[in-house]
């Protein structure tokens, strides 16, 4: 069903079809009209997960000092008046209201039209409150969260039965320093605002608000450089100063390195660092000065890589090791190749990393580009031609408890037909 289209032509009949396929699919039924892929895939990760469509979600906000903090700490303030430039003039005008929520699907801030606020109050669509999708449902903020693009919610492809009178469209909004999703802006409005054109216009400005994000981050970096500089000039040796991310500020006698992976939790001392070996870490302000020491890594040493699949919408590398432990949170595209390659321990030629990915083996240029980047914090664990870990690399797979959640926002061939194997939920151990 082509829903934007329809109901740009005839909203009431669309939203009928739509409360039609819903009624069927939770009854167990075949619908007469399918609902389109996204909606149909949340629905059944609803289903699954035993979310209630006739819940009552005006509940669990969070306290107000609570709200705030989270502002103060959140990248999102910073593309606020993106967002508002780009969406409240026409948000208004047009009885919607604007909502930004961050990464655990909390509601951070809304404005717009003030009769849409009210009546948005009456769904629990609050400041504070939790619109993830497994709490609330099928919706446009917590199903960008989970497939990780923008996503339209029309009426009764809601899935809780008190929101089908409502239009939504959210983009996510990802942070150009490492991948991670921040946030997702939404607006919504009654069933009778819905346009077209409302996922582009709403896409369009999430990307606006991560270029600003990228420029506030170039920003800091140099700000840091310029600390950087008179320091590295008095050492000696291989150091580089990097900022709380990782990314590189400034190099001094070594090639440079566009990024450092470092661990979750970095302190002061000796430490093992991936591409770098043993360095020396001091704090500086807005990052750290990394010097490399003489002291090597031990050699012959186990190491263990723990793929954590069992989070919807995140996805997470951990690897421990003599002298060494840290942890990662994936990208979509990397959390896929990583997974692909603990199933082919044998390895995976660039081209069949394609055909897995795209069904196309003559996209091996993405692929080399993906894996290069993930062999910069992989390093020594990661060999190629083919692409495999090493082999006395112990790996474990944590995957969801029903195959069809596995990672939901992939559209990669090889992963859907992982998804229709039975039976095996669960730790995976290679």
């Amino acid at each position: 069903m082509n829903v934007a289209r329809l109901a740009a032509v005839d909203a009431a009949h669309a939203a009928r079809m739509l409360s039609e396929a819903r009624e069927a699919t939770l009854a167990g039924q075949r619908a007469r009209i399918a609902p389109r892929p996204v909606i149909e895939q949340s629905w059944g990760r609803m289903l699954r997960s035993g979310v209630d469509p006739d819940h009552d979600f005006r509940s669990g906000l969070l306290p107000s000092d609570e709200v705030r903090r989270r502002r103060d700490e959140s990248p999102l303030r910073h593309v606020l008046p993106v967002l508002r430039e780009g969406l409240l003039s026409v948000a208004d005008v047009a009885q919607h209201i604007m909502v930004v929520a961050d990464a655990d699907g909390r509601v951070l801030w809304r404005e717009g039209s003030s009769p849409v606020l009210r009546k948005a109050d009456g769904l629990g669509f609050e400041l504070g409150a939790d619109w993830r999708e497994d709490v609330v449902g099928t919706n446009g903020v917590g199903t960008p969260v989970v497939v990780r693009r923008p996503v339209q919610v029309f009426a009764a492809e809601h899935f809780a039965r008190s929101h089908t009178s409502w239009t939504c469209a959210g983009a996510p909004i990802i942070d150009p320093r490492d991948g991670r999703l921040i946030g997702v802006v939404d607006v919504s409005g009654p069933l009778e605002t819905m346009h077209p054109a409302t996922l582009a216009w709403v896409g369009s400005v999430a990307k606006l608000a991560e270029a600003r994000l990228r420029e506030v981050h170039l920003d800091s970096l140099e700000r840091l450089r310029s600390v950087a500089a008179p320091v590295l000039a008095r050492l000696a040796g291989r150091a580089l100063v990097v900022d709380r991310d990782g990314w590189s500020a400034a190099v001094s006698g070594m090639p440079y390195v566009r990024r450092v992976a470092l661990p979750k939790s970095l302190s002061p001392g000796t430490r093992w660092l991936p591409a770098l070996g043993s360095c020396a870490v001091e704090p500086l302000a807005g990052g750290w000065l990394l010097r490399a020491v003489a002291e090597e890594e031990p050699t012959g040493t186990a190491t263990r890589l723990v793929l954590d699949l069992v989070r919807t919408g995140r996805s997470t590398l951990t690897v421990t090791g003599c002298a060494r432990s840290w942890s990662r949170e994936l990208s979509p595209r990397h959390a896929e190749l990583i997974f692909l390659l603990a199933e082919h321990r044998s390895g995976r030629s660039a081209a069949a990393l394609a055909g897995d990915l795209f069904g196309d083996p003559s996209r091996t240029v993405t692929v080399r580009a993906e894996m290069s980047r993930i062999r910069r914090y992989l390093g020594e664990l990661l060999d190629h031609r083919p692409y495999r870990f090493c082999e006395d690399t112990e790996i474990e797979v944590l995957l969801p408890d029903n195959p069809r959640d596995l990672l939901p926002s992939s559209t990669a061939p090889a992963i859907a037909r992982r998804r229709r194997m039975p039976g095996d939920a669960g730790p995976v151990g290679h």
